[in-house]
């Protein structure tokens, strides 16, 4: 599915270039966490090879004050060349996220963390979209799981993916339309509400906390929830729930891919605006 949006995004970003305005992504990176420093490399390096205007990558000490990145926030803001802007999280701490995320032009939120996003997301409204909920919208059209009138259990109330796509996959559009019901860790029977789900979305970070008696035979099983232990990932849903769902993702090779598809369509989605303003 993520090799069908690059497919998708390959002429609209030649479009662009030929039009003088190549899509381009920001990066920042604060603090010399190696994940985070692999994973905004990975992007740097996809960026370059789908075309995009290179170059863009701010990398900050981890005692970078808070008016310091701002500044680096606000420079990104103003430049013509960036369409799109990504804050890799976690940043140090003593800095504070959410007052770096609010910084960020919300046109420009590749993530569409900005809390004018989500009232975009509530209200229907065109703009960016979380990227692994949007991807996790996208596999299930991909693979032709019918969502619209179905009844989609979510197990995780995180601003990052829980909450987002119970809004995304209530609204009303052929690839959503379902009845959501959104379950987190507090709730003592939520098991009773997977079991009756056509669709089952795990996201809570909690490992191994879906297991085969928690699902409904055939019932479709997206794994988006994941806890690290040292380098170990560990996800949410238990590999032997294959034995009772009719599809699941991978543990590995699942969402992830699709996150990143999606970014890069916020990102060409943010360039062919941006591109539009300046030809009207």
């Amino acid at each position: 599915m993520a090799d069908a949006v690059f497919a998708d995004l390959a002429p609209r970003i030649a479009a662009l270039r030929d039009a003088g305005h190549p899509p381009g992504l920001a990066t920042i990176l604060v603090g010399d966490d190696e994940p985070s420093a692999r994973y905004v490399a990975m992007k740097q390096a996809k960026a370059v090879e789908l075309g995009f205007n290179p170059g863009h990558h701010a990398q900050l000490s981890a005692s970078t004050t808070q008016d310091e990145l701002h500044a680096v926030i606000r420079g990104f803001n103003d430049a013509d060349d960036v369409d799109a802007i990504l804050l890799q999280y976690p940043i140090p701490a003593g800095l504070d996220y959410e007052r770096a995320l609010y910084e960020i032009d919300p046109d420009k939120d590749a993530d569409a963390a900005h809390p004018t996003n989500m009232g975009r997301l509530a209200l229907d409204m065109p703009g960016p979209k979380p990227c692994t909920p949007a991807g996790i919208e996208a596999i299930l059209a991909y693979y032709e799981i019918p969502v619209a009138g179905r009844s989609v259990c979510i197990v995780g109330r995180g601003v990052t993916i829980g909450r987002p796509l119970s809004i995304l996959l209530s609204q009303k559009r052929p690839t959503a339309n379902a009845a959501v019901t959104l379950v987190h860790t507090g709730v003592p029977d939520w098991a009773e509400h997977t079991r009756r789900a056509d669709i089952v979305v795990a996201a809570a970070g909690v490992p191994g906390m879906i297991q085969p008696e928690h699902i409904r035979p055939g019932a479709t099983v997206v794994g988006a929830g994941v806890r690290y232990e040292g380098k170990r990932l560990l996800p949410d849903v238990d590999e032997s729930c294959e034995e009772v769902a009719g599809a699941i993702t991978p543990r590995v090779g699942g969402v992830g891919p699709t996150t990143i598809a999606m970014l890069f369509r916020n990102c060409v989605e943010a360039a062919e605006r941006r591109s539009h303003r300046t030809v009207q």
